[in-house]
């Protein structure tokens, strides 16, 4: 009998959202039911498990999904917390829903450096990572613990300044604060428990993991059409950064012109299009590539 993985995904949200894109992208049919914890995939044998973002590790761990999409900073906090390193495993960097855990204080005050914190109260809902942080850092400092609106603890009297995630920043200019420093990075994980699989369970993960590869290569990578001048060719396909071996076809009743097709897997700037133009390039066309394999 062919065996379901079954996954976790935040049940709502911005990391939600990207999982959802992904897996989509992926080959899994996705048609949640409104309010529904569970959806059965179209395309390959998976289930998914629609939770808070903060129990997808633990649910991983004791092997209730195999695998899970989960924040970094989720997954490290309850790794401190429970000490789980040893019960998941990182299967991919997802390459999205990126944040940073910052270290922020009121700008019109008198934190600016870590050396600041000393003796101060830090208000964070990542309190295992900032108690590691400090102490590597050799900052003794009172964690408050935070389930939300951590931004406002310096203007309510709870804390001398936060530590928490940030995105675009404008959270914190909003509540008068300024970063100072950086905890950590963070992105979606793919994670799996560290229990032995069966060879199908193993396959069935290698056949997901080839499709989402393909799917995070074609992000930066597109697609390039040109026409160009015969006798410039070497110089145009020098320009085309991260190709391949360009496929290179005469222009139909045209001996002095060449089709020149390209996989560009480097991000593809204004000025290397004006430099293509400036060589005799012209009929420029740069797609996007929904999938890529191999």
């Amino acid at each position: 009998m062919t065996p379901v993985l079954r996954i976790a995904v935040q049940k709502k949200g911005r990391l939600a959202t990207g999982s959802l894109k992904l897996l989509e992208q992926a080959g899994l049919g996705i048609s949640p039911n409104p309010g529904a914890l569970t959806c059965r995939a179209r395309g390959l044998p998976f289930e998914l498990l629609f939770v808070r973002d903060d129990d997808i590790p633990s649910l991983v761990a004791k092997g209730v999904c195999d695998l899970g999409i989960a924040g970094e900073n989720v997954l490290r906090e309850e790794a401190l917390e429970n000490a789980q390193d040893g019960k998941l495993q990182t299967v991919r960097a997802l390459g999205f829903s990126h944040c940073t855990l910052k270290l922020a204080a009121p700008k019109e005050g008198t934190i600016k450096t870590l050396a600041d914190l000393q003796g101060c109260k830090i208000a964070t809902s990542y309190p295992q990572i900032l108690a590691k942080y400090l102490q590597d850092q050799g900052i003794k400092a009172q964690c408050v613990t935070l389930k939300g609106a951590v931004e406002i603890a310096p203007a309510l009297g709870l804390s001398d300044a936060i530590c928490d995630l940030v995105s675009s920043g404008a959270t914190l200019a909003a509540n008068g604060l300024a970063d100072f420093a950086t905890v950590m990075q963070s992105e979606a994980l793919l994670v799996r428990n560290d229990t032995s699989w069966d060879e199908a369970r193993e396959a069935l993960l290698a056949r997901l993991l080839r499709r989402i590869d393909g799917v995070i290569a074609s992000r930066a990578t597109k697609y390039i059409m040109l026409n160009a001048p015969k006798d410039a060719l070497d110089e145009i396909t020098a320009l085309l950064p991260g190709a391949d071996a360009p496929t290179i076809m005469p222009l139909a009743g045209r001996d002095d012109q060449m089709a020149v097709h390209a996989v560009c897997r480097e991000t593809i700037f204004w000025d290397t299009l004006e430099q293509l133009e400036a060589r005799g390039a012209h009929a420029i066309l740069v797609l996007p590539i929904e999938k890529m394999m191999g």
